[in-house]
């Protein structure tokens, strides 16, 4: 999960990803039919524009009187004012901050959330702004404080001008000292359907499971169980492995939780034979002995010495790939032929990352001596992995601001097909062809609104499955990659579920199609969702 932007003195946060990945052996690779000849090459023009969202700078030093992130203190001739009062109680939004040296930083961004209610009040990622005033022609909210070296910080945001209740464009300020320390754009993007659409359409929803604490992050089914993980959360509590028994798919039974005082951030989950893997962002790869798929039993935590912060964990045949961010991001890789006794083979640290760019591996699929790495700003890397003590890259695919987040192949005709996700404001879906991983070819995308990112995805046959956020569940027939179509969805978010609007990355954040003709999906707020697969 999360790229997010906190109302503090720098102001923005940069997180990692959540995220999980599938593989299929390499004698089932699926076989469906998709254009032949050459690939057309689009220009990636990465997930959204750098240009300057609104014109209401901050008046310059000595031109005003006003303190620091004060209303006054911004120059809002050039906004149309009057039209800001239809945002009062509009509900929730997306939320989108481009710092004004984003053309020579990357990093200068981020993402959030934000409640209007009808009383005027207004909140952060779920956090009030105790300054706020909202009217006709008017939208500034402001709070601060003082850091522990006695400087005070202030952070405000002012809107400039709005589409009626849906869309917002402003300013924002981070104040130190009383004086500007970072500043730029942001936009506001309500939450809610696509215009027309129904809670669904050919996918039916089976059964559905609460899970009682955390955030769920990721979702693993073997054995007739499903075992979800979830993050620590300020709202919602401590993160921690919850197990579901899958005898009756219409009411799934929540049979086991496992909470390991200190280690509440789990965010990937993987199983092979008689082991469940889990991603800790304390202890790196912990191992569970299932054999008996409804009580997890602790084996061990990988690599050992010190604390490693794994994010994801992937497998393919008899290796387990493990994307670490901390203490330096790599890529740990195992042998898993004795799947309860993992035996660390090597390291990928990729030589080309800058220390001073947020990036890092996010997830994973290999295919044969191939693995495909999400490397957030980095892209999507191409590893030959045949040697495990020397991984060489052999090709990558970057995009403009890259957040590189997730992919999924098939391969036919000669052509190898990845699909890629970012997680970002206007992270879509890209079909790229890495026949030759030297020369990557974007061959296709699939977008819906830029305030909702796309998170995890499954691809099963010619369907690609997604969790897709605030727009839940969707189904794309990718048979020709340069014109996915979207054959069935499912809005798993509704605006009256506990703890919506605390967060960007909420609604469907993981998927499984584990061929036992149903998908697993998660969401933030509602838990574990069945759906029967679709045809």
């Amino acid at each position: 999960m999360t790229n997010r932007w906190k109302g503090g003195v720098l102001g923005v946060l940069l997180c990692a990803g959540m995220g999980s990945a599938c593989s299929r052996e390499l004698d089932d690779v699926v076989k469906v039919p998709v254009e032949q000849g050459p690939s057309v090459r689009l220009e990636d023009h990465g997930d959204w524009s750098a240009e300057p969202l609104a014109a209401c700078p901050v008046l310059p030093a000595g031109s005003t009187s006003a303190a620091c992130g004060t209303l006054e203190s911004f120059d809002l001739s050039a906004c149309s004012r009057d039209s800001l009062g239809a945002v009062r109680g509009a509900g929730i939004f997306t939320l989108h901050v481009i710092g004004n040296d984003i053309l020579t930083n990357d990093n200068s961004q981020g993402t959030g959330a934000v409640r209007i209610l009808e009383d005027g009040r207004v909140f952060q990622d779920g956090v009030p702004f105790p300054e706020s005033r909202l009217d006709e022609s008017t939208f500034f909210v402001s709070r601060g404080g003082t850091l522990q070296d006695g400087r005070e910080y202030r952070t405000s945001l002012v809107g400039c001008k709005a589409e009626g209740a849906t869309r917002m464009t402003g300013c924002f300020v981070n104040c130190l000292g009383g004086t500007p320390a970072f500043q730029g754009t942001f936009e506001l993007e309500k939450v809610r359907r696509r215009e027309g659409e129904a809670e669904g359409s050919n996918l039916e929803l089976v059964g559905e499971g609460v899970v009682p604490r955390g955030t769920v992050a990721d979702v693993f089914v073997t054995k007739g169980h499903a075992y979800v993980v979830s993050l620590e959360d300020a709202f919602k509590g401590p993160g921690g492995l919850y197990v579901f028994d899958l005898a009756d798919r219409k009411a799934p039974r929540l049979v086991k939780n496992v909470f390991f005082p200190g280690d509440s951030y789990w965010n990937g989950v993987w199983a092979k034979d008689d082991a469940l893997y889990v991603a800790s962002a304390a202890r790196g790869l912990l191992v569970f002995d299932i054999s008996d798929p409804a009580d997890p039993v602790l084996v061990s935590a990988l690599p050992g010495g010190g604390a490693v912060n794994v994010h994801t964990v992937f497998v393919a045949m008899d290796r387990l790939y493990a994307m670490a961010i901390s203490p330096a991001p790599m890529t740990l890789i195992f042998d898993v032929k004795n799947a309860r006794e993992p035996v660390l083979l090597g390291r990928y640290a990729d030589p080309s990352v800058n220390p001073s760019v947020a990036s890092f591996p996010h997830d994973a699929t290999a295919w044969g001596n191939r693995l495909y790495v999400n490397h957030w700003r980095a892209g999507l890397l191409v590893l030959d992995v045949s040697d495990p003590a020397n991984v060489v890259k052999v090709g990558e695919y970057v995009y403009p601001r890259s957040t590189s987040h997730t992919n999924r192949w098939h391969y036919v005709n000669n052509r190898l097909i990845v699909f890629e996700g970012g997680e970002d404001w206007g992270a879509h879906v890209r079909a790229i062809d890495m026949t030759d991983p030297k020369d990557p070819i974007l061959v296709g995308e699939y977008r819906l609104t830029p305030g909702v990112s796309v998170h995890n995805m499954e691809l099963k046959g010619n369907r690609l499955y997604l969790s897709h956020y605030q727009h839940g569940v969707r189904v794309l027939d990718v048979s020709r990659p340069s014109e996915m179509k979207e054959v069935a969805y499912y809005n798993t978010w509704r605006a009256t579920d506990r703890a919506r609007g605390l967060m960007f990355f909420d609604g469907a954040i993981g998927v499984r199609i584990p061929d036992d003709g149903y998908v697993y999906v998660i969401d933030t707020s509602r838990g574990l969702l069945i759906f029967e697969e679709v045809e």
